[in-house]
């Protein structure tokens, strides 16, 4: 059965504090509440005060609710202005978070119906599920970190997704395999260089700090919409440091901020 979203929408007049950016979603990212007020509660909250945080919808044991549009941007994973989680992602809060009990296992469960509900409606998988940990380092969804549960609850997501007809992974039709091929080729265009590049003084910078921003914005982690070439200016600096440590983050390695081999290796994986 579909699950309904009640809608209580932000303002427009508040989209330059909330939600700024049009934006086509590549991820859901969970997150956890820090406190233990219900769905309604949680998006009023978010919707009417004068912080920039922002999230798309909030999930409690009973309903869900939504308070920013899907196709706009909302201020969610901590990893800054034009970081991937907070321009590419769709935001879910899981309520009564705070204190857990059968309140917060009930949210939970509604929660994992309704993010395969979103992958089913995108034609996505289980691949595009992040958590908020995932792009900046922050200890969130923190009651299912601190249990030890995120691989489950991923897998318990993967199998309503198939209940629902959906798929495991995101796959590619066959049009979508020509543009990879083609996209492909211009990535592995990118000479990734071999070494230890990090923040330092002097700044590093030369061809191959720009080969590696290039990259990385390949990728969607260097964007900088609106600064000259997108902001790749061949200097090794935090903005760069910062782009790294997210991938990182993103892919299972030290996230350090600092360009080493097996930051190499997985680049160039990825970009093959």
């Amino acid at each position: 059965m579909t699950i309904t979203v009640k809608k209580n929408l932000v303002s427009e007049a508040k989209y330059g504090l909330k939600c700024p950016n049009a934006m086509t979603a590549q991820y859901i990212t969970i997150h956890n509440t820090a406190n233990d007020a219900s769905a309604a509660n949680e998006i009023s909250y978010m919707i009417n005060n004068t912080n920039s945080t922002s999230f798309h919808f909030a999930v409690d044991d009973k309903e869900v609710r939504q308070g920013i549009p899907t196709n706009r941007n909302a201020w969610h994973t901590g990893d800054g202005t034009n970081g991937t989680g907070n321009r590419k992602s769709i935001g879910v809060e899981i309520c009564y978070s705070k204190s857990g009990g059968a309140k917060y296992k009930a949210a939970e469960k509604l929660a994992i119906k309704f993010v395969a509900q979103l992958l089913k409606e995108r034609g996505w998988g289980i691949d595009r599920v992040r958590k908020h940990q995932d792009w900046n380092g922050k200890y969130c969804p923190h009651r299912i970190l601190s249990e030890g549960r995120w691989d489950k609850v991923k897998a318990a997501i993967e199998k309503e997704l198939k209940a629902l007809g959906g798929k495991a992974s995101s796959g590619k039709t066959s049009t979508a395999k020509k543009k990879t091929t083609s996209s492909s080729k211009k990535r592995t265009s990118y000479a990734l260089p071999s070494g230890i590049y990090k923040v330092k003084s002097p700044m590093m910078k030369g061809a191959s700090v720009t080969q590696i921003q290039k990259a990385l914005a390949a990728l969607y982690f260097y964007p900088n919409k609106g600064a000259k070439n997108n902001g790749i200016d061949g200097v090794y600096g935090p903005k760069t440091a910062n782009a790294v440590k997210r991938f990182q983050l993103m892919h299972g390695l030290s996230a350090d901020g600092i360009y080493g081999p097996k930051t190499k290796v997985k680049l160039d994986t990825l970009l093959k």
